[in-house]
């Protein structure tokens, strides 16, 4: 099983993609499921808007989007989840809004959205408690394991 990383060139320098790939893993574990294939894209505002539009008819930049495809590969016999898309662009200014850093806000828009590929949602409070619930324990473990590698380094 792999997460595949892609980057719009514009924000490729501006994050380490291993540090987001194990916020996805440390997700699946959590919730005691094997790691499943996914793709992350790290993008522009510019590519997210289009998505955005395309897809939820919605006409502005958004954080993070979600495409389940939940399909059994025919050529390697493995489950693809789907793929999550984050604006970097629009991590940057939350983060300085939550006082995370950058990499914090991007690892914590990779949990949201590979929880809405395993089916959570947050549109009636039940849901949203949940999911919340289970994103916030990801991203406290998350926030611990990048602070103990950071001290390492």
């Amino acid at each position: 099983m792999m997460i595949e990383i892609q980057f719009d060139e514009s924000v490729q320098d501006a994050l380490h993609p291993e540090h987001i790939e194990y916020a996805i893993t440390m997700t699946f574990s959590e919730l005691g499921l094997p790691k499943q294939n996914v793709t992350l894209r790290l993008t522009n505002d510019e590519e997210i808007h289009q998505l955005n539009l395309a897809y939820r008819k919605m006409d502005h930049p958004t954080d993070v989007l979600s495409f389940s495809q939940d399909f059994i590969d025919p050529e390697t016999n493995e489950r693809y989840l789907g793929d999550i898309i984050i604006s970097v662009e629009q991590a940057k200014r939350q983060a300085l809004e939550s006082q995370h850093s950058l990499e914090e806000e991007c690892a914590f828009l990779a949990i949201h959205g590979t929880l809405h590929l395993l089916g959570y949602d947050h549109h009636e409070p039940g849901e949203k408690a949940e999911m919340w619930k289970i994103q916030d324990e990801v991203f406290q473990k998350f926030s611990y394991w990048l602070r103990s590698v950071k001290n390492e380094g």
